[in-house]
């Protein structure tokens, strides 16, 4: 019976000095993170990191202590639209946001007629998303009440400020940028002011206006702020997502200007992150941005293609890398890396641990 006993032991132990070794050496990842999913997002809290992108047909929030692991983490379906009505199909771009206590999702999608495409608000008062109940706030109704997708937010000197992709009129001549203020987490106020349209060379790549073909226009899309060394980065989707040459441009306003006022912000004449033929990334955009788990690093995350000529389908993954900031205080984002490229951990990811275990045989 003892070396039955000291078997079993051996075995425990043998198995736990594994997973320490396997904790141990796993302190890289690589692109991309998922074999797909386009408008990537995540937000750490609390030790974990909440993810989602764009499934078409539902709203899905993975939970990992490591961004790296999203392949094996937990995830939950947390909103099922209902079969017919407003917000029944092509939800798209959800982003989850931790607002007074409570956590919010915002996405878009419309009732089968992409013309009807609009913005939806969740909540949940569960300190974790994936539990509680996700209720429908309702239509977050954007001044003019127009064609829009892509919404975001961000705090400034105390005011929550939404923005979002939209088209001035009610066809589909272009999609802008604007912004506006916010009551609350799930209500817009005051007047729409459009802060970028498609105008420069790089911006309006693919449009195609063709009585024989589907109209593709030009588009600034997907925004979000970044906020350092006092100046405010609008970063922000451009060209057709069905070219190879989507791509990310950039707004930059004083941290002490009013961001409603459009000439305080300036475009950056290039794009700030695009395709890489030599690492065969193409179409990289639609991003987001997270900290490492201590705070010391900044990563962007974001989808693009393996392949030239993937176009907006189902080949998008997510990526994420790390940036650096430039002497004037702005993103250096750097270029798109290859696929399988070996990347280190963000800094302060937390690894797994053997438990003392106390047998008593």
């Amino acid at each position: 019976m003892k070396i039955i006993k000291h078997l079993i032991f051996s075995t425990i132990l043998f198995c736990c000095l594994l997973t320490i070794v396997f904790a141990q050496t796993q302190k890289t990842f690589s692109n991309p993170l998922l074999p797909g999913g386009a408008d990537p997002w995540c937000i750490y809290k609390d030790g974990f990191y909440y993810y989602t992108n764009t499934t078409g047909r539902n709203i899905t929030i993975w939970k990992t202590d490591n961004i790296a692991r999203l392949k094996t983490a937990e995830k939950k379906v947390v909103f099922t639209p209902p079969a017919t009505g407003p917000y029944s199909k092509e939800l798209w771009a959800p982003e989850i946001h931790f607002l007074q206590g409570k956590w919010y999702i915002y996405f878009a999608a419309d009732s089968g007629k992409n013309i009807n495409h609009r913005l939806w608000v969740l909540q949940n008062s569960s300190a974790d998303p994936l539990k509680g109940k996700w209720i429908l706030k309702g239509k977050l109704a954007t001044p003019d009440d127009k064609w829009s997708i892509d919404g975001s937010l961000f705090q400034h000197n105390k005011q929550l400020y939404f923005i979002w992709s939209g088209w001035e009129a009610d066809v589909n001549g272009q999609q802008n940028i604007y912004i506006a203020k916010m009551k609350n987490p799930w209500t817009v106020i005051g007047v729409r002011v459009k802060l970028s349209s498609p105008e420069l060379p790089w911006e309006t790549i693919g449009a195609l206006h063709d009585a024989n073909n589907p109209p593709q226009v030009n588009v600034n899309e997907g925004p979000e702020v970044l906020a350092h060394a006092n100046q405010l980065f609008l970063i922000y989707s451009a060209s057709g997502c069905w070219t190879d040459s989507y791509a990310l441009g950039m707004l930059t306003a004083s941290a002490k200007s009013d961001p409603l006022n459009p000439a305080s912000w300036k475009k950056s004449l290039q794009p700030v992150f695009k395709q890489s033929i030599e690492n065969r990334v193409y179409a990289p955009g639609h991003n987001s941005f997270f900290k490492s788990p201590d705070a010391k690093e900044d990563y962007i995350l974001y989808h693009a293609n393996s392949k030239p000529g993937q176009g907006c389908g189902g080949f998008r993954s997510p990526r994420a890398q790390l940036f650096t900031w430039n002497k004037d205080g702005s993103p250096n984002f750097g270029v798109p890396v290859k696929e399988g490229e070996i990347l280190t951990l963000p800094s302060g990811t937390g690894n797994k641990v053997c438990v003392k275990l106390e047998i008593d045989f």
